[in-house]
C-alpha cells in the first residue's frame, strides 16, 4: 500500500457538542457527518491544555505543556513531528492558523501562508501582518475587530455576535479554505505523498458567520447552559477571578456580562453555530478538491480542534478553565481503507494522541521520548479501550492571573481540578452531574476519590518528567 496523504483540519476553539451526526442536532454539519459517519470519531478527546499554543505545541510535539516548555500563549516553540515526515519524503504544507511563536516558524513545513487570529487588535499580542490583513489591504477593506465594532451602539450587549458585512470570500475561514482548496488545485507534484495542516481561525470569536449561514439559526432553539447561582458561588477564588477578568476586558471582541439574559446567551450560541456550519461548507469543499485532484481514495483526513469554547457555561468566557465545553474537542479520523468506517470510540483520548497516529499511517516510528499514545489500533477495528486519565494543565498569563498552574485529571467517571496554589479544587462526578454543576471538592463522602485522583497527578507529572527526559537532546 503506498503512503497516503494526509490532511489534518484543525479548527480553533469547537466544543465537542457541535458535530450533529454524534447526536448534537442543533449543530447543522453534513460534511462532517459524513466523516463520522465513514469514520471513526472519538467522543471524548482532551485537549492538554485550554489555550492555543499549549495546546498545538503538545499536539505537534506529542509532549505535555510542562515537557514541551510551551505554557501559554507565545511561548516559543520550534520544534515538531513534522519534521520527521519532511525527512521522509513528504511534501509539508501549513494553511492558516498554526499559532507557533515566531508566527513564521517553519516546525518542519516545507512552506507555510500564514493567517492567525481573527481578532488581534490587542496592545499586549506582537504585531503581525498576516495574509489575510494583507489580503485587506490589497482590496482597500478594513478589517472587522474589537476596533472597529466597538462603534456599533449595541456592543457591549452583544456577547461577541456580530453578522459578517464584507464580501463571503473575504471571512477568515471561507478565506482560509479556499486558499487550501488552491494549494490542492494547482500543486503539481503528484508523485510525493503530502500532509497538509489547514487551521481554519473559527468558530473562535468574534462570532461572525455571514448573513447566508446565520440564516437557519436565526430562530433556532439552542440548548441551555448550566449556570446556577450555587455554581458560580462554589468556584474557587482563580475561577472567579477569571470571571471578572472577562467582564472587564472585551478579549477577541467579548463584552462578557455577569448576568447575561437567555437571550443573548442563545444568540451567541446561534453565531457560533452557524460559524460551524461555515467551517462545515469549507470541508466539503475539500473533500471536492481532493476528489477533483485524484487523491482521495489515498488521503486520510485528521479532523480536530485545539480547545473548545465556554460560551457562557458557569459564567465563562472561551477558554482557560476545565470544564468540558472548555477542554473537550471533536476527534474524527477518516480514511478508507487506512480506517475502518462506522467507528464510535467512548474511551479517553488526549489530544496529542494524534501524533503517533499520524507517524504511523505514515509509515513512521514515532519517537520513544512522546507522551501521546497511537490511536491505530482502535483505526483498524482491533480491541481498544482508550486512556485510564487524561490531563490538562494550563500555566498563569495575562488572563488567567490568580493562580501559577491549573491542573486536571479525568477518568472515565471523576474529574478533579486543582490549583498549586490553592488548597480549594472542583471535583465532579460526570456521570451523577454531567453539567458539573456540583463541586464535591470538599464532599466527605468524596475524599477518597479526590484523594486518589491527586495522586495520579503526582505520578503522573514524576512519570513524565523520567520518560521525557532525553526530549530536548534528540530533537535538536
Amino acid at each position: 500500500m503506498t503512503r497516503p496523504n494526509i490532511v489534518l483540519i484543525m479548527t480553533d476553539q469547537q466544543r465537542f457538542d457541535s458535530i450533529a451526526a454524534l447526536g448534537y442536532t442543533h449543530a447543522v454539519t453534513p460534511h462532517l457527518d459524513r466523516l463520522v459517519n465513514e469514520g471513526a470519531a472519538f467522543t471524548h478527546t482532551y485537549v492538554a491544555s485550554p489555550s492555543c499554543a499549549p495546546s498545538r505545541a503538545s499536539l505537534f510535539t506529542g509532549l505535555y505543556p510542562h515537557s514541551s516548555g510551551v505554557l501559554r500563549n507565545d511561548d516559543p516553540w520550534k520544534h515538531s513531528w513534522v519534521e520527521l515526515l519532511a525527512e521522509a519524503g513528504y511534501r509539508t504544507t501549513s494553511i492558516g492558523k498554526m499559532h507557533t511563536y515566531p508566527y513564521e516558524a517553519s516546525v518542519g513545513f516545507h512552506e507555510r501562508h500564514v493567517i492567525e487570529n481573527k481578532d488581534r487588535a490587542h496592545p499586549n499580542l506582537p504585531y503581525f501582518l498576516d495574509n489575510w490583513d494583507k489580503a485587506f489591504w490589497i482590496r482597500g477593506l478594513q478589517k472587522p475587530s474589537r476596533v472597529t465594532y466597538r462603534d456599533l451602539p449595541d456592543y457591549g450587549e452583544r456577547l461577541g455576535a456580530f453578522e459578517w458585512e464584507l464580501p463571503e470570500d473575504m471571512h477568515a475561514d471561507n478565506f482560509v479554505g479556499g486558499l487550501a482548496e488552491h494549494w490542492l488545485r494547482t500543486y503539481p507534484n503528484r508523485d510525493a505523498p503530502f500532509f497538509l495542516q489547514i487551521g481554519f481561525p473559527g468558530p473562535h470569536p468574534p462570532y461572525d458567520p455571514t448573513p447566508r449561514h446565520l440564516d437557519p439559526f436565526r430562530d433556532k432553539e439552542m440548548p441551555g447552559v448550566p449556570r446556577t447561582r450555587q455554581d458560580l458561588d462554589s468556584q474557587p477564588a482563580p475561577l472567579k477571578a477569571l470571571r471578572k477578568h472577562h467582564q472587564e476586558n472585551d478579549h477577541d471582541a467579548i463584552v462578557m456580562l455577569e448576568d447575561p439574559t437567555l437571550e443573548q446567551l442563545q444568540r451567541q450560541r446561534r453565531h457560533y453555530f452557524a460559524n460551524v456550519a461555515m467551517i462545515d461548507e469549507k470541508v466539503g469543499d475539500l473533500i471536492t478538491a481532493l476528489d477533483e485532484r485524484g487523491v482521495l481514495d489515498n488521503t486520510v483526513i485528521v479532523f480536530t480542534s485545539d480547545h473548545g469554547d465556554a460560551l457562557g457555561d458557569h459564567g465563562h468566557s472561551q477558554k482557560w478553565n476545565m470544564y468540558e465545553g472548555s477542554v473537550r474537542v471533536p476527534g474524527i479520523i477518516w480514511g478508507p481503507p487506512y480506517v475502518q468506517g462506522g467507528q464510535v470510540h467512548d474511551g479517553l483520548i488526549s489530544l496529542m494522541d494524534l501524533a503517533p497516529t499520524i507517524l504511523e499511517l505514515a509509515g513512521l516510528t514515532a519517537p520513544e521520548w512522546m507522551e501521546a499514545e497511537s490511536l491505530v489500533p482502535a483505526l483498524k477495528g482491533e480491541a481498544w479501550s482508550g486512556r485510564e486519565y487524561v490531563f490538562s494543565e494550563h500555566a498563569r498569563d495575562f488572563i488567567l492571573t490568580e493562580t501559577a498552574l491549573m491542573t486536571m485529571a479525568r477518568d472515565e467517571r471523576y474529574k478533579l481540578v486543582e490549583f498549586i496554589d490553592d488548597d480549594d479544587g472542583q471535583l465532579f462526578d460526570l456521570q451523577m452531574d454531567p453539567k458539573e454543576e456540583f463541586n464535591l471538592w470538599r464532599a466527605p463522602e468524596h475524599l477518597a476519590t479526590r484523594t486518589r485522583l491527586e495522586k495520579a497527578i503526582a505520578r503522573w507529572r514524576a512519570e513524565s518528567s523520567m520518560h521525557t527526559a532525553t526530549w530536548a537532546k534528540d530533537i535538536r
